[in-house]
């Protein structure tokens, strides 16, 4: 036994060493294009997406099942699409980079639909959740924005794994968009929840549909500006082979790649989780829709705090334990928050239940940084694992086919979700308090227990990732080399190219 412990000891040791042994490298992306990528960071986030599951049930009012019928539909065409997209973005290499071109392509066009959706009440002010020019324009925008949604979020996840190719300085890069941006990103979330609770006690007289009109159009145009700003500015430094790849080659050292397919496992496990957006909870049950923004004050600062010791962690522990932790211990921690409140029916109670979110919402944020870097790290990671397991880069059809799985899931499950609220009671567009007892006692448990349950599911697979510190340097420096010697060929046939300054004068 003292043997086996300290075998253990000496590969833990191994791999701590290994890990230190990466090398520092350069530093590609300068402080001006940083800069703009934490604003970029910022736009993903500086949205209302978070009062989706609110605005459209009860303040757009598209009935619930309209949504789960359109949510399908929606998700099937994004599934067909995506398998489009991704190919054609793996077979791009323009001038200005594989990816650069379709985000430029999308900012605009991307933020004027933003803010139709969010617009909508405006054209369809107090209509029924059935009316059926609001539901078939909804539709239609959906599906549009689909489509463009989907080569959007191909081209952003692909750019972070090629502006720089230098591991550390992507890390470095990563860490500081995530903690600069997590300091104003939830501004716009955050205010729009204080004043949803002054409208709902008629201390703001306005209509609810004007809060969200103005907040969301607003929050639209300020992303999409961020986004366009990053997109001009940025550039792509890793090379792309010279021979594009076909799909034949890219599906195959996908499915060959034992790193992805076990992030692609855990995603589509992952994405059973089943809940309904808790601001229905704090609404409809505590009446106190700020209650998801006083909850967090004490974890704010944890936030911030998280990062300072995340690169420390990395030395002390492997990817796959940081990855484990970061992902599921929220989903421990509901598990808790249920169990008190099913106690003597705290959750009806509003003093102990922000008590209790409050400090599941401190303890979780201990590891922010860790579950905000860490799954970015390892997308990027599997992807140089595929560069340098086959020779070529596949960013496009990699994540698409990461994300295929759980789409297909997603489908259901979303639909799953919307029809849940219809089969626990919940009536649109009563005010807070005016829901039953039963519908009550449900929603506690489709924001706690239900989606703590389902969501650890996605835990499985990740205790079989296989890419340890050896593993990871080894390749980084392989993968240097290649890619030095690649520049180098490419020089040297441009060079051949040249006309001699004779021959030109001569002609």
């Amino acid at each position: 036994m003292a043997t086996e412990t300290k075998e253990v000891q000496t590969v833990e040791t191994e791999n701590q060493q290994a890990h230190r042994k990466l090398p520092k490298g350069r530093r590609y992306v300068g402080s001006r294009e940083t800069f703009t990528y934490v604003l970029f960071d910022i736009a993903q986030s500086f949205n209302l997406n978070s009062k989706s599951t609110y605005y459209l049930t009860d303040v757009l009012v598209i009935s619930y099942w309209w949504q789960a019928i359109m949510n399908v539909v929606v998700s099937i065409w994004d599934i067909i699409n995506d398998l489009f997209l991704g190919a054609i973005v793996d077979r791009t290499n323009t001038r200005i980079g594989k990816f650069k071109p379709y985000l430029l392509i999308y900012a605009v066009p991307g933020m004027i639909m933003s803010m139709f959706y969010w617009a909508m009440p405006l054209f369809f002010p107090e209509t029924s959740g059935s009316y059926m020019p609001k539901i078939i324009t909804y539709f239609i925008l959906q599906m549009v924005q689909n489509l463009a949604v989907s080569l959007y979020n191909i081209a952003k996840t692909g750019i972070i794994a090629t502006i720089t190719p230098d591991v550390l300085d992507r890390t470095r890069l990563i860490n500081q968009a995530n903690l600069f941006s997590s300091l104003v990103e939830n501004i716009p979330d955050q205010a729009c929840t204080i004043f949803i609770d002054l409208v709902n006690h008629g201390v703001w007289k306005i209509k609810m549909t004007t809060l969200f009109v103005y907040m969301g159009v607003g929050t639209a145009f300020c992303a999409g500006i961020l986004s366009l700003f990053f997109s001009f500015k940025v550039k792509e430094r890793v090379l792309q082979s010279v021979e594009k790849p076909t799909v034949k080659n890219t599906l195959g050292s996908i499915f060959k790649s034992r790193p992805l397919m076990l992030l692609t496992i855990s995603e589509f496990l992952g994405q059973f989780n089943i809940s309904t957006n808790i601001m229905l909870y704090y609404t409809n049950v505590l009446n106190f829709s700020s209650a998801q923004l006083v909850v967090g004050i004490p974890g704010m600062f944890v936030t911030y705090y998280s990062y300072t010791y995340v690169n420390k962690l990395r030395e002390r522990f492997s990817t796959k334990t940081l990855w484990i932790v970061g992902d599921h211990w929220g989903e421990v921690l509901l598990i808790l928050v249920y169990a008190f409140g099913r106690f003597n029916k705290n959750y009806k109670r509003k003093v102990p239940m922000l008590i209790a979110f409050m400090l599941r919402e401190t303890l979780w944020n201990f590891v922010y940084a860790m579950r905000k870097v860490v799954p970015e790290e390892i997308r990027n990671e599997t992807i140089d694992y595929g560069e340098w397991k086959y020779g070529f880069r596949t960013e496009g059809l990699t994540g698409v086919i990461k994300g295929l799985a759980a789409k297909l899931v997603r489908t259901f499950m979303g639909s799953f979700s919307a029809v849940l609220l219809g089969l626990i009671g919940y009536k649109q567009g009563l005010k807070p308090g005016q829901q039953t007892e039963r519908t009550e006692r449900l929603l506690f448990t489709m924001t706690t227990l239900l989606p703590a349950a389902t969501g650890l599911i996605g835990i499985i697979p990740k205790f079989f990732y296989n890419i340890d510190a050896k593993t990871r340097e080894r390749m980084y420096k392989e993968l240097a080399e290649r890619r030095s010697e690649t520049a180098k060929n490419i020089n040297d046939i441009a060079d051949s190219l040249e006309i001699p300054e004779d021959t030109a004068s001569e002609e």
